[in-house]
């Protein structure tokens, strides 16, 4: 097999996360962390592209990393127009719309620029892997009862569909020939439907329905918010904060890490351990709902994510599931590794990069 080594960059608000691989072997990882007067003097996010980069190449040079050896860049996808998975060769048109800040401005939407730039100067490609804007939802999954607000596909497609083909590779199955449900855990959470290679349903977890996570509130009463929304206590951003931030645990408990509510539920507190018991029921009902949208038939269940490193939290919600099929648990989430096997399956010619539309023509 040809050797592939592919620099992978995923930007966020105060850091950047870099690695070298060598085809599926990591040579190099390191995250930087950008001090705030560093990131504060640019007035968009999208400025700090020329920033970022040079700060990048900098380290690389430092670690003796040879960029000419580079067979290709990828970089986070971020908030474009909603397209189906896969992995995306970078053109004008992406990059118009990652710098206008299409869907909103996001430090992700760096990625596929500074990979772009990265790559233009050593005559290689530059891709993106299935960014959170993902849209595959079958159109039945967009009705939500109020025609002026459909249902959106926003989660976490990149940890979603690596873990979905790792669980895949696992089942000794093509992903294309899978019937999944995966459940992203983590600061949000997701609970998608993967029908042959399709994310057919999946509750949006940016700031959309489905379980409370450690930050997050998700699916709430509708009427009571409305009547939140017009008490005249709160500001639209104090509202948004509540159900996002400042929602979940956070807002029970004062706290969004589960490692200290795990460590409150065995020091005895009552209170911690009913709303830890009813973010994993939540969780659960969410993926019983996405086994209706399969019809029953579900080849595994896969579990992912920061909090699936909790084995307390991981049975307590098996119990409730393991009935509809195996349940498969992958921690973590991986990103670097998830966009560095996007990129070899399109160098290794297992995959045709995707065309990312020129949406004015």
């Amino acid at each position: 097999m040809q050797s592939h080594r592919i620099l992978v960059i995923n930007p966020g608000s105060t850091s950047t996360k870099i690695g070298v691989f060598d085809n599926e072997q990591v040579v190099f990882e390191k995250t930087i962390r950008h001090k705030p007067e560093e990131v504060n003097q640019y007035k968009r996010i999208i400025d700090q592209y020329e920033f970022r980069k040079q700060v990048i190449l900098t380290v690389l040079d430092e670690e003796g990393m040879n960029i000419s050896k580079l067979s290709a860049v990828c970089g986070r996808g971020g908030l474009l127009r909603p397209i189906e998975g896969g992995t995306y060769e970078v053109n004008d048109a992406m990059l118009e719309d990652l710098k206008e800040g299409y869907n909103g401005e996001h430090a992700s939407n760096l990625g596929g620029i500074i990979a772009h730039e990265i790559a233009k100067g050593l005559n290689i490609g530059a891709y993106i892997v299935d960014p959170v804007v993902v849209d595959e939802l079958d159109e039945l999954a967009r009705i939500s009862g109020v025609p002026e607000i459909p249902r959106k596909s926003i989660f976490h497609a990149l940890n979603q569909k690596a873990v979905a083909r790792r669980a895949a590779k696992d089942l000794e199955k093509p992903y294309r020939n899978t019937r999944l449900i995966v459940t992203h855990m983590g600061g949000g959470i997701t609970v998608g439907a993967h029908a042959n290679g399709r994310v057919i349903d999946v509750n949006n977890g940016l700031h959309g329905d489905g379980p409370f996570s450690p930050e997050r509130a998700g699916t709430v009463p509708a009427g009571d918010l409305v009547s939140l929304c017009y008490s005249g206590q709160f500001y639209r951003d104090e509202v948004m904060k509540k159900l996002v931030g400042q929602g979940g645990l956070m807002a029970y408990l004062d706290t969004n890490d589960a490692i200290e509510v795990e460590k409150m539920v065995e020091h005895g507190d009552k209170k911690a351990k009913l709303v830890y018991e009813a973010m994993a029921y939540q969780i659960a009902k969410e993926i019983g709902s996405m086994s209706v949208t399969l019809e029953g038939k579900v080849d595994a269940i896969v579990l992912t994510g920061g909090l699936a490193y909790g084995k307390a939290f991981i049975a307590e919600i098996s119990k409730r599931i393991s009935w509809i099929a195996d349940v498969l648990v992958y921690p973590g989430e991986n990103e670097l590794e998830a966009l560095n096997e996007g990129t070899l399956r399109v160098l290794n010619h297992e995959e045709i990069p995707k065309h990312y539309p020129n949406f004015a023509e």
